[in-house]
Parts: C-alpha cells; sequence; structure tokens
C-alpha cells in the first residue's frame, strides 16, 4: 500500500478529516499506528483498587520489581508523550489523531479532555482566520506545577499551507505555537508562536525559561516565561529533539537526532559547543538529580549510553532493544526507564553499571513514558492507543 493510501486510510479511522498523518515521529521512522490499532492487553483492569496515598518506600529503586497494575483506555488515546505533575495528574499528549490533551488521576479516572482547537486571533495572532487545531506531541510542567507546556507538531486550519514533517530539510515551513495549560482550571490559558515542527519542551529549573526544539528549524526556540514570547531561537543542527538543563538553568543539552551529536548550549550567550560521537540517531536526554550523568537513548543503534557531565565522555552503553524512544529516570537516579517503541516493552536498567535489569511488555509501541514520585508507578503511554500503569515496588 501507498504511503498516500495508508494516510488516507487513517485519515478515516481516526477521523482526522483534512489533516496530514506523520509516518511518525523523526527520520528514523516510527510507523503508522491508527487510533483504533489498540494492544491486546487493552481491556480496563476493574479488579485493582486505586491507591491514591503516598507510599512511604525506603528500597533503593535498583531493588524494587515493575509489575504491571493498570491499562487505560480511556480518551480516546493516541498518546505520543506522558507527563506527571507534582499534583496528582497525568497529561496524555494524544497527537493528531485525537487532537487532545487527556488528563487522568491516580484513581486511573480520565479528569478531563482538552482540546487542542484554538482561534488564534483571539491571541493575537493575524492571519489565521477561524479556528486552528494542534497536534500535541510532548509537555513539561513548570517547576511550581502552575503550568503546563505543550508542543505541537503543526497547525491545521486557515493560513497553514506548507507544514513540516518527519523526513523535512531545513526550509521555509510554517511555524507552529506552543499551548500553556493552567493546571488548576486544565484550560489553555496562552498561545506561543514557535518554530516549525516543535517536539520536545522543557522549562529550566528556576522556571524562567521555556525551550523548543524545532525539527524541521535544526533550531530551539528560547521563550521567556514571564512574557510567553518566544526571544530567538538557537541553531542546534539535523533534527534536533531532546533536552536536558542542568540545574544552573545555564547549560542545556540537546539531543541532534539526525546525527551521532549532542548540542552544548550556554544560554547567557548562546554559544554551542558538541558531546560528539555518542551514538546514533539520540533521541531522549535525561540527568541524574546532581547532573553528575547524562543519559541518552540511542534510537538508531537500539542502546542507551552513560555520559559523564564533567568530562563529556561516554562512560557506558547497554543495549535496550528496539528503538528506545523516550525514558525517565528514579527520584535516587539509581535506575532508567526506557521503553523500547518495535519491542513492545519497557526496561529498567541500573545506572551504576548499566545493565539491564528488568524488561515488560507493554502496550502497541510504546513511545512515552513518566514516573510518579509520590505512588511509586511508572505510566507508558503507547502509540497503540493505550496507557500501562507499573507499580515499582519492593519484592
Amino acid at each position: 500500500m501507498s504511503l498516500l493510501a495508508v494516510a488516507a486510510l487513517l485519515a478515516g479511522c481516526a477521523g482526522a478529516g483534512t489533516d496530514t498523518v506523520s509516518t511518525g515521529d523523526e527520520a528514523a521512522a516510527e510507523e503508522i499506528v491508527t487510533a483504533g490499532d489498540q494492544p491486546a492487553d487493552a481491556a480496563p483492569d476493574t479488579t485493582i483498587a486505586p491507591a491514591t496515598t503516598t507510599i512511604a518506600d525506603g528500597t533503593p529503586s535498583d531493588g524494587k520489581v515493575m509489575s504491571k497494575l493498570k491499562t487505560i483506555t480511556d480518551g480516546p488515546l493516541t498518546p505520543k508523550s506522558v507527563e506527571a505533575s507534582n499534583g496528582g495528574l497525568f497529561f496524555a499528549q494524544n497527537m493528531i489523531y485525537s487532537h487532545t490533551v487527556t488528563v487522568y488521576d491516580r484513581s486511573f479516572q480520565l479528569v478531563k479532555s482538552i482540546p487542542d482547537t484554538v482561534t488564534l486571533s483571539d491571541w493575537g495572532f493575524e492571519g489565521h482566520p477561524g479556528e486552528s487545531k494542534g497536534g500535541p506531541v510532548e509537555m513539561a510542567f513548570s517547576h511550581d506545577g502552575t503550568k503546563a507546556y505543550v508542543s505541537n507538531y503543526q497547525m491545521y486550519g486557515a493560513g497553514f499551507d506548507n507544514p513540516g514533517d518527519d523526513k523535512c530539510a531545513k526550509g521555509s515551513w510554517d511555524n507552529s505555537f506552543m499551548y500553556r495549560i493552567d493546571t488548576a482550571s486544565l484550560a489553555i490559558d496562552q498561545v506561543i508562536e514557535v518554530g516549525p515542527v516543535p517536539k520536545y519542551v522543557a522549562v529550566t529549573p528556576d522556571d524562567s525559561t521555556v525551550l523548543a526544539t524545532n525539527w524541521c528549524g535544526y533550531d530551539m526556540s528560547v521563550i521567556d516565561a514571564a512574557t510567553g514570547k518566544e526571544t530567538r531561537r538557537i541553531p542546534i543542527g539535523r533534527f534536533p529533539r531532546g533536552i536536558a538543563v542542568l540545574p544552573d538553568s545555564k547549560t542545556v543539552f540537546v539531543a541532534v537526532m539526525g546525527t551521532k551529536d549532542i548540542a552544548v548550549v550556554n544560554l547567557e550567550t548562546d554559544e554551542v559547543s558538541w558531546i560528539n560521537g555518542v551514538g546514533q540517531g539520540p533521541r531522549h536526554l535525561v540527568l541524574d538529580a546532581k547532573g553528575e550523568f547524562l543519559y541518552a537513548t540511542l534510537n538508531g543503534e537500539g542502546k542507551v549510553a552513560k555520559i559523564d557531565v564533567a568530562t563529556r565522555a561516554v562512560v557506558a552503553k547497554v543495549a535496550s532493544p528496539s528503538q528506545p524512544r523516550s525514558m525517565t529516570i528514579a527520584p535516587d537516579g539509581r535506575s532508567l526507564y526506557v521503553v523500547n517503541y518495535d519491542s513492545d516493552a519497557v526496561s529498567k536498567i541500573r545506572t551504576s553499571d548499566m545493565t539491564q535489569i528488568q524488561r515488560e511488555p507493554t502496550g502497541r509501541h510504546p513511545i512515552g513514558i513518566t514516573y510518579d514520585k509520590t505512588d511509586h508507578r511508572v505510566w507508558v503511554a503507547c502509540y497503540g492507543g493505550s496507557l500501562v500503569v507499573f507499580d515499582d515496588k519492593a519484592p
């Protein structure tokens, strides 16, 4: 079947109307997944009583064991990512197939489905009359927990005629927009213009700056959080994606997925230096709490790399096949949790010696992941149409 035929089929299945259907994510090409393609284990589990209180557990994370607790399909869900707030809410970004951000609580209930439809003229952006839709990709919370920033893969509506895609060359593509959601009202309260096909979003630890990597702009948008305005774009390279920020709020690491390298950006000077030769297709980055070690998923070679921040050297790698995408780190820094898109699995990796200590099946095409520090649970977003929740507890 041709790509156009597949796209037409997906548009019909997902009710996407005239939306452009992405082939997935990045030049590494996630395959197309329909909104109705549910994992085999997607039936709601009604036998589990939800836990909503803080669990006291002094066991180091690498001494715990993950066990599947719940599969959520209420939505509809086509989640590209999931993020846990510090207030007990979980935001799933549902890309272009569902055009929503769906919000859940610790009892696994759907709290609200937030449409990605906005009237841009209401926010001061002319040239786009009527309503426009987005395509939620990734999200980051402010550290005070009051705001959530959501990137939109592209926009749909009047005035958007030249959208980028997964395999774009650098060019004059349509700019996209980021939405800010108030976590109390669960409503969009700010719209921010950024570059073409923004992917990852990060907020600096001091909450002063919001960052977005523009996939088709080959650069990174820098946004003043106080004004909600983009102040500049810093050239990065081919297909920038994951972002990690040191505790100083000045030093930013950016995974450049079209290369083998990680950019190091000084936000005070906009100077860019490099950690070269990390591995093929670096996609997602996380730092430990002290900022001593940086971890990178290498989508192109099926591994996760550990990098010493001080020396900027790769000190270890571990296999995490196939196609490791997003990851999260335990609060104690002793474990990584990595979703493997093509293997329909999540890996748990001990950071001390970069050994995979556990591997569990998920739903179809796991792509996003987050850690709930209160209940010691790992939430996995599966592009096939579900959120899968794992307990991570002492055996």
